[in-house]
């Protein structure tokens, strides 16, 4: 596999897994940060004005968790509709959260409110571009932390599983819209 792949927040948590992952498996992987001390190939803030290239793929994984409602919604859904909006590659994977894929709720705060949004522009018609979403389910904190996630019934998911469902729909040439998640049965609850 030579496709040329970036992953946005490649360099740490759930984004160095993804990234790993691809390069193992034969792609030509490059990566985002915002820190410039964090070895990406391209230090990008998605709260600024910013250029990248133009890839074959695309991993929407940059997130912000927390911060102002402007910082989250440029981060977490502006950002990753550029890249759609304007066609910077062919193929875009959007990281979104499993918890945004049952419905809207009422106590949303704006990490998930922007992660809905961005659900909302994966699965809609984007002509030419092929868009699909992946909503890990509680992935990254330790197995013991108490979170508000609440429970996985087949169990917590890892970072590897996500990424082996990234690799599938950039490699699923005729699915667009299609949104896996990978929660452990989560949003079936």
């Amino acid at each position: 596999m030579n496709a040329r792949v970036l992953v946005t927040g490649g360099t740490i948590r759930l984004g160095l897994a993804i990234a790993a992952h691809l390069r193992d498996k034969g792609y030509e992987v490059y990566t985002t940060s915002h820190r410039k001390e964090s070895g990406a190939d391209f230090i990008v803030d998605f709260r600024k004005a910013w250029t990248l290239p133009k890839f074959d793929a695309i991993v929407n994984n940059a997130a912000l968790f927390t911060g102002s409602e402007a910082d989250l919604t440029a981060v977490n859904y502006l950002a990753p509709k550029r890249t759609i909006d304007e066609k910077m590659a062919v193929n875009i994977v959007n990281i979104l959260d499993s918890r945004v894929i049952c419905g809207p709720r009422d106590d949303y705060g704006a990490y998930a409110r922007t992660k809905r949004m961005l659900l909302e522009e994966t699965v809609k018609r984007h002509g030419g571009v092929r868009v699909n979403g992946v909503a890990p389910g509680p992935v990254i904190a330790p197995v013991a932390a108490k979170e508000p996630a609440g429970p996985t019934p087949l169990g917590r998911p890892t970072p590897e599983a996500v990424a082996e469902a990234v690799r599938f729909l950039l490699e699923s040439e005729f699915i667009s819209g299609c949104v896996i998640p990978v929660d452990g049965g989560q949003h079936l609850l």
